[in-house]
């Protein structure tokens, strides 16, 4: 076996993903990320909790060599980077069961066609017995799939978490050491996963907060061997406070919005608040949902294409309404040709944010000294606002 021990038959056996840069067609990657497994040999029974990206299988078959016998594929989320290896291990290890939450069961069967007489699932807080180790399992909804749960070893005091708390990083060290580059990684992995459970993230940090806990082993990234920082951390991102920011995602087409953006956030700054530009030509969308995190006010900075935003704009405001930022107040600024309703539509495409919309300044052609009052009064107001956080 390959695996590298983490305490007392413990072992990792997942394997890293250096070369990575997408994930699900859609999030940046720029630092790789793993796929975590764990191997626990217990007194009387042997358990896999979770599994690897289908194609790392075979890379994942050698760190199991010449572990004859495992009695239960535990996967704690049912999406395939974590359950996608479970019918090689199957063929493997013919005689194991499938452990999952109820609600996985049906997703097990649909996306990986296991057959139903080998699936078992546990309620939440039921326990299942290794011998001298046990493993409780929690349910955690919406972190970041319905059907998740969390598994809890009481005789090592380590939460083996799946998705929750984890971290898009490739590294050959086994643990965080409170290292700042990860810390940052899982604040990015927050903010483009797990942002839009802000409410399900406060209930279950509440469930884990009962647990006493030295090891945090998620299914990405390394183990935090001093939990607090990331649940501290999760606290925080996932609390209702936001902070004196302005993020201003912003596309220009021939330098008229880029313009506007730069005299306004000058009116900002003079006013006291902080300022976070993007340019959506060039930016990488990762950083951008960091942003979000905690900024109290989203100004979007959009030319006109046939009356409409700009497509790169209109697709950052679906991705925004996806990840649910929790902002306190929003505008639109931007320049059009002949006529616009870029702002009815940028508004439509946001329905499930629930900032106060401020205003919007839209001028035809260049900002002239009207436009240039206009934004300035729009600074003063956001400034006013911020007092109130």
């Amino acid at each position: 076996m390959k695996g590298r021990l983490v305490r007392n038959n413990i072992y990792m056996v997942g394997v890293q993903d250096w070369g990575r840069r997408l994930f699900d067609s859609l999030i940046p990657l720029p630092d790789g990320t793993s796929y975590n497994s764990y191997l626990i040999k217990g007194s009387e029974k042997t358990a896999i909790i979770d599994t690897v990206d289908p194609p790392f299988e075979e890379e994942y078959l050698g760190n199991l060599e010449g572990v004859d016998k495992v009695d239960y594929i535990i996967t704690l989320h049912s999406e395939q980077d974590h359950s996608g290896s479970i019918p090689v291990l199957m063929q493997k290890y013919p005689q194991a069961e499938v452990i999952c939450s109820p609600k996985a069961k049906d997703l097990l069967i649909e996306h990986l066609l296991i057959p139903e007489n080998k699936i078992r699932t546990m309620e939440d807080g039921e326990t299942l017995s290794l011998g001298d180790k046990s493993l409780r399992f929690i349910h955690t909804p919406w972190v970041h799939w319905p059907e998740t749960m969390v598994a809890y070893m009481p005789e090592e005091r380590i939460l083996f978490s799946c998705d929750f708390l984890g971290s898009h990083w490739t590294t050959s060290d086994l643990y965080a050491n409170d290292h700042p580059e990860i810390l940052l990684a899982a604040k990015r992995y927050y903010a483009e996963i797990m942002m839009p459970f802000r409410s399900m993230i406060r209930s279950n940090l509440q469930k884990i907060g009962e647990l006493d806990i030295e090891l945090v082993a998620p299914s990405h990234g390394p183990i935090w061997d001093n939990p607090s920082t990331i649940i501290d951390a999760y606290t925080e991102w996932s609390s209702d406070e936001v902070q004196n920011t302005v993020v201003i995602p912003y596309i220009s087409m021939h330098g008229s919005v880029a313009k506007m953006v730069e005299y306004f956030s000058k009116e900002l700054i003079a006013r006291g608040v902080k300022v976070e530009l993007f340019d959506l030509a060039v930016t990488d969308i990762g950083k951008l949902a960091m942003s979000l995190i905690d900024a109290a006010t989203i100004v979007i900075g959009t030319p006109t294409v046939h009356v409409g935003p700009h497509p790169i704009v209109a697709n950052t405001a679906i991705l925004a309404n996806a990840i649910k930022p929790k902002a306190r107040f929003a505008a639109v600024i931007g320049s059009y040709g002949w006529a616009t309703k870029a702002v009815e539509y940028l508004v439509a495409l946001m329905p499930s944010l629930k900032f106060e919309v401020l205003g919007a300044v839209m001028c035809k052609g260049q900002a002239k000294e009207p436009t240039l009052k206009e934004l300035s009064d729009l600074a003063d107001l956001i400034a006013e606002k911020h007092k109130t956080i």
